[in-house]
């Protein structure tokens, strides 16, 4: 069999078109697999599961949340989906068949994976699928088309991101409708990470006396350090807008100030970088870290500046197929919202021009990894 345009013979053999439709398909419907994850998210169907134990029947799932009797084969679709994509799991349960009878299949049981299991729970990732799953986040990728084509913006009210573009604001702009789930996402990575880095990577912050959480919004991630190391005085630096409306002041060895990382940052042996890079070009990374390189010792005396950012193609992992794509869609999503993705390769030239000797990465969570930066 083969495709032919005009003339010209595209695929020659019935093997490759067979792959090449089921990925063609694969991308065209891929947007259902996410919408999928989210109506289980927003149905609470992986606490529905858990709470009976880790494992629920259809039956079992429907009856917990909500979904009517009628709906039971749309459910069942949905689930299908789900565990053919491997976020949750289904074994048959069975029922002995009598003597000499073979075991009977009488339902399918579901169970939660590793990946479900992140969003079971306040503390949960559900807020993330939420937010990345949701209508203001996906609506703008319709106009990437038009985006690749508009000539740069020169000045506002030019749209200055592809998100921008579709909306009329920036991602960070508090009137984007969702304001609340994008926060609340924000305060759940960010709990995610640090844990992670505390729990495995503690020396990262083992011998420091002080250090600076730039862009560090209202302390969470601070309050946790200070938890950790009671020795370490610490302060967040944020904008005075932010730290204006933070619930809690000064506390112990965790301070608040307001200021602007492009103008200066308060002396200390490290500087904190959580997630603040990638929302910025080259040239203003570069701005950044020479204020925080002024801000922070030599580093025979500890100085570093610690970030936390994604590194593509630096874990071992990467060479996973899924977590490569994983890695390009999240630089791809930064994209949208006029962040940076960046590899190794192009750190390394940000780290240099801002005047560093030297680098350690650390891959910690996924494709997000802690990068020491040392003078």
């Amino acid at each position: 069999m083969a495709l032919i345009h005009g003339s010209e013979e595209v695929i020659s053999h019935e093997e490759d078109m067979v792959g090449a439709f089921a990925l063609l398909y694969h991308h065209v419907f891929s947007y259902i697999k996410p919408m999928a994850l989210k109506c289980a998210v927003e149905l609470g169907i992986p606490d529905a599961i858990h709470r009976r134990g880790g494992a629920a029947t259809l039956a079992n799932i429907a009856a917990d949340t909500g979904v009517h009797a009628s709906r039971l084969t749309d459910l069942r679709c949905l689930m299908k989906l789900l565990t053919t994509s491997g976020m949750f799991a289904a074994t048959a349960a069975t029922t002995d068949g009598g003597e000499g009878e073979p075991a009977v299949a009488t339902s399918t049981m579901y169970t939660l994976t590793a990946a479900s299991g992140l969003v079971v729970g306040p503390r949960g990732l559900s807020t993330v699928v939420r937010f990345a799953a949701g209508p203001v986040a996906v609506s703008p990728f319709f106009d990437m088309h038009a985006w690749l084509r508009a000539a740069p913006a020169a000045a506002p009210p030019a749209a200055r991101s592809l998100f921008e573009l579709a909306h009329g604001r920036s991602r960070w702009d508090a009137a984007n409708a969702d304001n609340d789930t994008m926060n609340a996402h924000s305060f759940v990575e960010s709990q995610l990470l640090i844990e992670a880095v505390l729990r495995d990577h503690a020396g990262v912050f083992r011998g420091l006396r002080s250090l600076v959480d730039v862009g560090g919004g209202h302390g969470a991630v601070a309050k946790a350090i200070a938890a950790a190391f009671p020795d370490i005085k610490c302060t967040v630096m944020d904008l005075p807008h932010v730290v204006a409306d933070a619930p809690v002041s000064d506390d112990g060895n965790l301070h608040l100030v307001a200021g602007d990382m492009f103008q200066s940052i308060p002396p200390a042996d490290a500087v904190l970088l959580k997630y603040v890079l990638h929302c910025w070009g080259d040239d203003d990374c570069v701005r950044i870290l020479r204020n925080c390189r002024e801000a922070i010792p030599a580093r025979e005396a500890g100085g570093k500046v610690i970030i936390t950012e994604l590194v593509l193609g630096s874990s071992a992992a990467s060479r996973d197929a899924n977590v490569a794509e994983a890695e390009d869609m999240h630089s791809l999503f930064l994209m949208c919202i006029s962040g940076v993705g960046r590899e190794e390769r192009e750190w390394r030239a940000i780290f240099s021009d801002a005047g560093f000797g030297d680098y350690k990465i650390t891959p910690v969570l996924g494709p997000i990894s802690v990068i020491e930066v040392y003078p």
